[in-house]
């Protein structure tokens, strides 16, 4: 390779001194940096792998990117494909390509995770064949969209050398406590069965509006999710909307402002408890997303890392020479191609965002039990 070419491939950060990862590189300790009570992963340089849909087939390779993921300018893909950060089949390939079906795209960016709280994971339970922690509030459980290192699974191996776990039940991000991790594929199968066949009682505690009734109440209405805006609604039982839904709640508290309740949710669909102590008309009482009847804009609080239009943002690398501890003196290294740098998240992400008060307390199967302690604001003082 002559000068000049690689000093051109070490401009656009291209050359032979990038490490390139893909979702088969390890996280490690080192990837992470803690400031003010929040995790961020070190950017990285990643090669990010699609193939063509139909629906795409006959797009040239720019207007295809430009249309479907439009969280960077068309001036971008323009470099992108004619420096190989965007590649068809392991191959350059120039501007007007035109891509055909099934191919491979590879996009290489230097890529951002969404920051987390920086809360430990800690493990409350370590068997040959599962393993149970306490999950933490804005930590997704495993590798979507954006997130890949910020991830219980990616902290789990990184910091407890765990690896492979995996999930048998979900916790929304912003949701904490009790998640049951199987240390093998069979075992994970055999909880899901149990699961799916209704054999598993699950318990969660909520801190909601209001003082809830005194008597257990029941709330039986359809569930319908809205994907595009990322919310659920309840619907009466009847409805031709939605699915199924039910939930038992017992109030555990109340100081009259606000209250501690004990959810029992009996199916499991997308934001079941949230919704119906919605329904109830005792949200929880920081659900800003349930509180009131407005929609939140999701996309200006960054919770659009579930989507493919910005699974593909870029990122900056970051060098720090420390060992963990909070360090305000980082020095940046600048991609030229990143449309993210100098930030260190993601643009559009709340690094003061708060933990739902919702919490998973306990499963129980056949023939287990599995808990997990409760959080600090489970505790209600009065005129809180």
């Amino acid at each position: 390779m002559n000068k000049r070419k690689r000093e051109h491939q070490q401009e656009i950060g291209m050359g032979p001194d990038i490490l390139w990862q893909t979702p088969a590189n390890p996280p490690h300790p080192h990837d992470y940096v803690f400031r003010n009570g929040i995790r961020y992963v070190k950017p990285y340089y990643f090669e990010f792998i699609a193939h063509v849909k139909n629906r795409w087939a006959g797009k040239t390779i720019v207007d295809l990117f430009a249309q479907e993921f439009k969280g960077r300018p068309y001036e971008y893909y323009v470099n992108a494909v004619k420096c190989g950060r965007i590649q068809v089949d392991g191959e350059r390939v120039p501007v007007s390509y035109i891509v055909k079906s099934s191919q491979k795209i590879s996009h290489f960016v230097h890529r951002h995770e969404p920051p987390v709280m920086a809360c430990e994971v800690p493990i409350l339970h370590k068997e040959l064949d599962v393993l149970t922690v306490c999950k933490p509030a804005s930590v997704p459980v495993h590798p979507c969209g954006q997130y890949r290192k910020n991830t219980v699974v990616g902290i789990l191996q990184a910091e407890h050398g765990l690896a492979p776990v995996f999930p048998v039940h979900r916790l929304d991000r912003l949701v904490s406590g009790l998640l049951i991790l199987a240390r093998s594929a069979s075992k994970a199968d055999l909880f899901r069965q149990q699961i799916e066949g209704g054999l598993v009682r699950k318990k969660y505690i909520a801190r909601v509006v209001g003082e809830f009734p005194e008597d257990e109440l029941v709330v039986d209405a359809n569930i319908d999710y809205n994907a595009r805006e990322g919310r659920s609604t309840a619907e009466v039982r009847d409805s031709a909307k939605g699915k199924t839904a039910s939930t038992k709640f017992t109030r555990i508290c109340s100081n009259g402002a606000q209250s501690i309740v004990l959810c029992e949710p009996i199916t499991g669909r997308t934001h079941q408890i949230r919704v119906h102590l919605k329904h109830s008309g005792h949200p929880i009482a920081n659900d800003m997303m349930y509180i009131s009847d407005e929609p939140v804009d999701r996309w200006s609080r960054g919770s659009s890392a579930d989507t493919s239009d910005n699974a593909l943002k870029s990122s900056i690398e970051e060098k720090v020479v420390n060992d963990g501890e909070e360090n305000s003196n980082v020095d940046f290294s600048i991609d030229p191609m990143c449309t993210n740098c100098p930030n260190l998240a993601p643009k559009g992400y709340d690094t003061d965002e708060e933990g739902l008060w919702l919490h998973c307390i306990q499963y129980s199967g056949p023939d287990w039990t599995y808990e997990c302690p409760y959080p600090g604001w489970a505790k209600l003082t009065q005129g809180t």
